[in-house]
């Protein structure tokens, strides 16, 4: 989480002039800031996050949809979403396909990212293999998928270099 700030406040002294805002997400999604021109508030409260703040799980459809409702009143082309998430979409009550869906109707463009962790594995033929039992750390294909049904792009990166890359 420390190395994922630093880039992403990075991120934020390069985004002069567009309206920025911060939503969190775990059980549930919280906007922490809203959409904004006051960079330096959205930086203070994204450093004052911390891991489990809005709870240990990953709600990613409840954020898509907190985001595409706080975007709607912006113009056409200001309606993007980073999506930026390091687990695997397992709580919530907007399904994350249906919330991208809901998403392009709305104009939403979203860029997802997946930060750390293992992808799930693939077999040659695009069926999932089973890692013992356990739960993947990231479903990559998923986010592809929320990422393609607004015209965009799924990014995975393992570490703070290769985020600041994206």
């Amino acid at each position: 989480l420390t190395a994922a700030k630093a880039v992403l406040a990075d991120f934020l002294d390069r985004r002069g002039g567009d309206r920025v805002g911060l939503i969190v997400f775990g059980g549930r999604a919280y906007a922490l800031a809203p959409l904004t021109l006051d960079r330096d508030t959205v930086r203070d409260q994204l450093l004052d996050t911390s891991v489990g703040l809005a709870g240990r799980e990953t709600a990613i459809g409840d954020a898509i949809g907190l985001a595409v409702k706080r975007l709607r009143a912006q113009d056409a082309q200001q309606r993007v979403l980073v999506l930026l998430t390091d687990g695997v979409s397992n709580a919530g009550l907007l399904d994350p396909d249906r919330a991208a869906r809901i998403a392009r109707d709305e104009g939403v463009r979203i860029h997802t990212i997946a930060f750390g962790g293992e992808v799930q594995p693939l077999s040659m033929f695009g069926f999932r293999l089973p890692r013992g039992g356990a739960e993947p750390e990231i479903d990559e294909a998923a986010l592809a998928r929320i990422a393609s049904a607004t015209g965009e792009c799924a990014f995975h990166a393992r570490d703070a270099e290769e985020l600041g890359g994206i």
